[in-house]
């Protein structure tokens, strides 16, 4: 809540300036357009966007789409397993804070004989890659409300 309030804040203020600037030497009055303000914010939860691109933060992304809530990564290689590869995809599917609002899906692939294989994605990592999206949007929005 206090972060969709401070970027309606925020949005509000900027659109005011911008009116403010563009009015000069003019004799009418600026008007605010508050429903422009409401372009800064996006679909889903916003604590579990920012875990989420978090905790992909050293992957490479594909796509972002914040107003439908999804993040696809290219093919990542851990240099510690150079034979093997991950591409996820997140999707946040609700405004609220849920575990149900998060959906985290994988593929994996194997390298044999230079050619790269599919191959079963533990359901395991799946798993503790949401917890670790859901305790750090638990994080970000408890340091929200306390901060």
């Amino acid at each position: 809540m206090r972060t969709n309030r401070l970027a309606l804040i925020i949005a509000t203020g900027s659109l005011l300036s911008l009116g403010l600037l563009s009015g000069c030497g003019g004799r009418e009055r600026p008007k605010a357009d508050l429903a422009a303000s409401q372009v800064t914010t996006i679909g889903v939860n916003s604590y579990l966007w920012r875990a989420s691109l978090d905790a992909l933060s050293f992957m490479p992304l594909l796509q972002t789409d914040s107003s439908g809530g999804v993040i696809v990564t290219d093919w990542y290689v851990n240099p510690q397993s150079p034979g093997e590869r991950v591409k996820l995809t997140i999707s946040i599917l609700d405004q609220d804070l849920r575990a149900d609002a998060l959906r985290v899906a994988g593929s994996r692939e194997v390298l044999q004989n230079g050619q790269w294989v599919a191959a079963p994605l533990r359901a395991a990592t799946v798993q503790k890659l949401e917890a670790v999206i859901l305790t750090k949007a638990r994080d970000l929005r408890r340091s929200s409300i306390t901060g």
